[in-house]
């Protein structure tokens, strides 16, 4: 039976950390004066946007395919389901493995997601109205073809993406607060077993889209509540089904759920651009746009956003930059 929450020791963070560190550069972390000024406390903002992928979740993806090829060596091929980030994860690792990749997303999915995980090397399918329906035509596939089967939420991810988590907390002393968005969970789950593995105070506060509602919903009734829709722009948080493990941990280690609308995430994307000259996905921008609305109570404070990612297209980016919210 599954722990029904997520936990390490701070050795196998480190291990996970240091194999992730092979790969790519430990990410920025920068404490910005006019996003101080603007909103009257201390902010920094760790840049998962500056990842070989563009967002944090190839951290995750690294150390997945490295343990499944020592646990399973021969695996004829792995096959996952996303909205883009965790896919170009899972593409971008199993290219460096040499393990063949195919990876489900539903229709209209993004075109430059799209083609970023095509470009890693795998194949790519579209299929459902969203990311749910692709990820159970996916591990219906899965079963048939006998390929392994890459969840979005699972330990081996949490274990690689926590060395953010690590990299944050070691960058920044003393913070106060720490303002995350959540999808499926990975990142935020990081966060808290580094904070709670270091000994650290830091309230870690989660984020979700008023149209996404499922992962907030559940915190509030501290047991999964899946929703019938997750139509959102930004595709990261666009879950309806949330994983067991991940929402047992976030009710454990999470003190509060700010839900936001596609307006202040997109106003969010147009503050980082003025601020730090950084393009920002939806998703990123979120935790952001959450600090906005709690700015009186954090004033004078030291907070630190989690950037995630900055996978937009060109066409969506230019109509928030005109002042527009893009349709989900």
């Amino acid at each position: 039976m599954l722990d029904p929450m997520i936990s390490f020791e701070l050795q196998e963070l480190e291990d996970s950390a240091a194999l992730v560190y092979r790969v790519m550069s430990p990410t920025p972390l920068h404490d910005w004066p006019k996003l101080k000024r603007r909103l009257g406390c201390s902010v920094w903002v760790k840049h998962e946007n500056h990842t070989p992928t563009g967002a944090f979740k190839v951290r995750g993806g690294i150390v997945y395919l490295d343990r499944l090829c020592r646990s399973q060596p021969g695996t004829p091929g792995v096959i996952s389901a996303t909205r883009g980030n965790h896919g170009q994860s899972i593409a971008f690792a199993a290219a460096r493995a040499g393990v063949p990749a195919t990876i489900y997303v539903p229709q209209g999915n993004s075109p430059d997601q799209n083609s970023a995980i095509a470009a890693f090397g795998a194949s790519l399918v579209e299929f459902g109205k969203d990311f749910d329906e692709a990820k159970h035509e996916a591990f219906r596939v899965a079963a048939i073809k006998g390929l392994h089967f890459v969840p979005s939420f699972h330990r081996d991810l949490v274990a690689g993406v926590a060395s953010y988590a690590l990299e944050l907390f070691r960058g920044a002393d003393n913070l106060d607060a720490v303002y995350v968005g959540v999808g499926m969970g990975s990142g935020i789950c990081g966060l808290i077993a580094a904070r709670d593995l270091l000994g650290l105070r830091t309230e870690i506060v989660g984020v979700g889209p008023d149209k996404a509602p499922a992962t907030a919903l559940s915190f509030a009734a501290g047991q999964p509540v899946a929703y019938p829709s997750a139509n959102t722009f930004a595709d990261g948080l666009a879950t309806r089904e949330p994983d067991t493990q991940a929402v047992a941990t976030i009710c454990r280690g999470v003190s509060r759920f700010i839900q936001v609308s596609e307006d202040e995430m997109a106003e969010a994307m147009r503050i980082y651009f003025d601020d730090t000259h950084q393009v920002v996905e939806g998703a990123g921008a979120a935790p952001l746009a959450a600090l906005w609305k709690d700015r009186q109570k954090m004033t004078g404070k030291r907070v630190a956003l989690v950037l995630s990612g900055g996978n937009i297209e060109r066409a969506r980016y230019l109509q928030v930059m005109r002042g527009e919210t893009p349709a989900s």
